[in-house]
């Protein structure tokens, strides 16, 4: 017996998305599985899905289908976050990390999940909260950023409590090794394949003499403590602001390994990022 009864999708808000829903809704019409969505996402194309509200749809899914790019990705694993829920990304735009699959080989991959010839790769993500509000989780990372013109991001690092370093700069970065390739790279910080699952702290632009990126292990809680220097700050959670802290304010990151379950068919995270991030070398040995 298949192992896909429910497949749950998850859209890009803008790419068009038809022919990839087409093709699995006639895939699930063979093997007489259901196909679900959200309200807001299905119901802008003229599709069979059945329109389910997020806790539905997490309930009820055995895979979860992301359409789109990574951003799409991160955002289906959020929703899915500390369920085994296997997710499958499908690529509908430019190379990005998560995404397995472009749209063509949907059938081949849909009949190989559902014949359980696949594997998955846990994905650790982090979560903090602001004023007690409800927690905050990210995929990629937390980062407290820079409001242009209200100061510098002047934030102490405490691993476990205990005060380690200060940084100033234009932000102080806490991401996943899911996020090694996203805001981390871009401030300088090192490539960590997702298999390790450890925090990454990374200032961008620090104008502070000591500008190295910190690794804890997951086991390990950082806390960041804006200080009297610093401008007011955003919080943002995968690239989106969420919450502003104000000197003396505070928030503690943690890990929560294993949070998502990721579909691979074969390519490996090494190949994705030597792709997308042009990784050639420069050197030559003769």
């Amino acid at each position: 017996m298949g192992m896909v009864g429910t497949v749950g999708l998850v859209l890009h808000p803008r790419r068009d998305s038809k022919e990839a829903i087409d093709t699995i809704l006639s895939w699930a019409a063979g093997k007489g599985a259901t196909v679900m969505g959200l309200p807001e996402e299905v119901g802008r194309i003229d599709c069979s899905a059945v329109a389910v509200d997020a806790d539905m749809l997490v309930e009820r899914a055995d895979l979860l289908v992301s359409l789109g790019g990574d951003g799409t990705m991160l955002r289906t694993m959020r929703l899915i976050a500390g369920r085994p829920t296997p997710v499958l990304g499908v690529n509908l735009g430019r190379l990005g990390f998560l995404a397995e699959i472009d749209v063509e080989e949907l059938p081949a991959t849909l009949s190989a999940i559902d014949g359980h010839r696949y594997t998955v790769e846990p994905r650790m993500a982090v979560r903090t909260k602001i004023d007690g509000a409800a927690e905050l989780i990210a995929f990629n990372d937390i980062a407290l950023v820079r409001i242009p013109g209200d100061g510098m991001a002047a934030v102490s690092v405490m691993p476990e409590g205990a005060p380690f370093v200060r940084y100033a700069a234009d932000a102080v970065i806490v991401a996943t090794t899911t996020g090694s390739t996203a805001y981390s790279f871009a401030a300088g910080g090192p490539i960590v394949s997702p298999r390790v699952e450890g925090l990454l702290v990374v200032p961008a632009a620090a104008h502070s003499s000591f500008n190295r990126a910190l690794v804890l292990p997951a086991d390990e809680d950082v806390t960041l403590e804006l200080l009297p220097s610093s401008g007011r700050l955003a919080v943002e959670v995968d690239g989106a602001v969420l919450g502003h802290l104000c000197p003396g304010d505070r928030i503690t990151v943690a890990a929560l390994p294993g949070a998502a379950k990721v579909v691979r068919l074969g390519t490996t995270f090494y190949e994705r990022a030597r792709r997308k991030l042009r990784v050639d070398g420069s050197a030559e040995v003769d």
